[in-house]
């Protein structure tokens, strides 16, 4: 989502940083750009305006000017900012005091309510609650079966209406079963409407009366844009929001909504959804946005990822593998295995400092349907060619690209990135390799 917006704040922390003194006019033209790549971002007009006067008022001034690093002063201004922007600290989750904790998802038709329910739930329960789902929804054909089928997939227990048809009594009823079934949140999965109307918000003024919720969070949807903000200031107008989850930001949009939303309605967002799979939901950490934003990386997340992916046995056993140049075809599958786990591929290359300045080859960045390809072909060799690939011949490599069902310059590219990665883990794994990767240096 923040492509092009990284890539101006890149290209103008460059030309800051090149400036051996700073002046009023240098800051001048570069608050001018700063004021511009946030209006393109369709961020909201009054938000940019009080962003860059904050920052100007902190940058004119002597402290920056005559210090000895002035363009790297601005850049720490702008990540500052730009983090409070974003909401300042992580904002987490209220449970209250009612056990079970109701949990009232919220929002239009379309935003992604009923997935979101179940990512939510799915990270509620990796964190150790017992969590029930339920749907009030009584309009939308099929909306309660959507829900059980996705709670399955997590192991989640989901409510079901029974005979209830009024939304209030689905949820007090709901209420009633988690807590003789020994649950401890119960996330509530309302009815949406294509536009905010009287009728909308009095059903969910009733079940908010009814059921006391610990938290309202809206569900918005990234790529509306604007349209995201007015939204969640009308709920918040009406109903009172604690928090947002603001879904599809994997998307092309621009990212305005979420750069908006803290300042415009005071409430802040609590998690981002980042893809369709049911994983694909994250905390949202304001300073490590911002970092990403600024093309500084994001470490932390990539670390937690890595950590979530791979644990520490497996971790020892590669380094084992490589130390003894044993890592297989059979190893490098389990590896894009692994990376298909950890999510979308360019997010992570956003999150490691430097790398996403590069300008990588296409075939080192592929997308889900290419690690597909490749798993599929590494499955048509045999145990031998995938214990020893030196002994994949033009005539096997033919063999392999049929049972495949690719190209004989497929099955090249993969032994290819195969070798790579081989002489580039081998690197890594050597004294001097860690010490770069610890440094953030290893791939500037």
């Amino acid at each position: 989502m923040w492509e092009q917006l990284t890539g101006k704040f890149e290209s103008l922390f460059r030309k800051i940083k090149g400036y051996g003194h700073l002046d009023e006019n240098n800051i001048q033209e570069a608050l001018r750009e700063i004021r511009i790549a946030l209006l393109e971002a369709d961020v909201n007009f009054k938000v940019v305006k009080n962003f860059v006067e904050e920052v100007k008022s902190e940058a004119i001034g002597e402290k920056v000017m005559q210090s000895l690093s002035p363009g790297q002063q601005v850049v720490k201004i702008v990540y500052e900012k730009l983090t409070t922007l974003l909401g300042g600290t992580r904002s987490t989750i209220k449970y209250g005091e009612r056990i079970p904790s109701p949990i009232l998802l919220v929002g239009l038709q379309g935003s992604g309510k009923t997935t979101t329910a179940v990512k939510l739930a799915r990270l509620l329960m990796k964190e150790g609650k017992r969590v029930a789902l339920v749907s009030s929804d009584v309009y939308r054909p099929a909306a309660a079966k959507q829900l059980e089928i996705l709670g399955k997939k997590i192991g989640a227990y989901v409510v079901a209406q029974g005979n209830y048809q009024n939304p209030v009594d689905i949820c007090k009823n709901a209420w009633q079963e988690a807590r003789r079934e020994g649950y401890e949140v119960l996330i509530i999965d309302t009815a949406g409407r294509l536009h905010i109307d009287e009728a909308m918000m009095e059903e969910l003024r009733k079940i908010k009366d009814a059921l006391l919720p610990s938290e309202i969070l809206l569900i918005a949807d990234a790529m509306t844009g604007q349209d995201a903000v007015l939204a969640a200031a009308k709920f918040h107008e009406l109903l009172g929001i604690d928090g947002v989850i603001l879904t599809k930001l994997d998307g092309d949009a621009r990212g305005g909504a979420a750069l908006s939303i803290k300042a415009t309605i005071g409430k802040p967002i609590k998690f981002v959804g980042i893809g369709e799979k049911l994983e694909d939901i994250e905390v949202f950490y304001p300073e490590r946005m911002a970092s990403r934003i600024l093309g500084m990386g994001d470490v932390l997340s990539l670390v937690e990822k890595v950590q979530a992916t791979i644990n520490e046995q497996e971790r020892t056993d590669w380094e084992k593998k490589l130390k003894k140049a044993e890592f297989t075809l059979d190893d490098f599958k389990e590896h894009i295995e692994k990376i298909r786990k950890m999510g979308n591929i360019k997010d992570i290359i956003g999150m490691i400092p430097g790398l996403n300045k590069m300008k990588l080859p296409t075939n080192l960045m592929p997308d889900d349907k290419e690690l597909i390809k490749i798993t599929a072909i590494i499955n048509s060799m045999t145990k031998k060619e995938r214990m020893n690939y030196k002994l994949i011949d033009g005539r096997r490599r033919l063999r392999i690209a049929r049972g495949s069902g690719t190209s004989v310059q497929d099955v090249n590219r993969v032994l290819k990135n195969y070798e790579e990665l081989r002489k580039l883990m081998k690197k890594v794994s050597t004294k001097e390799g860690k010490k770069a990767l610890k440094k953030g240096n290893f791939f500037i």
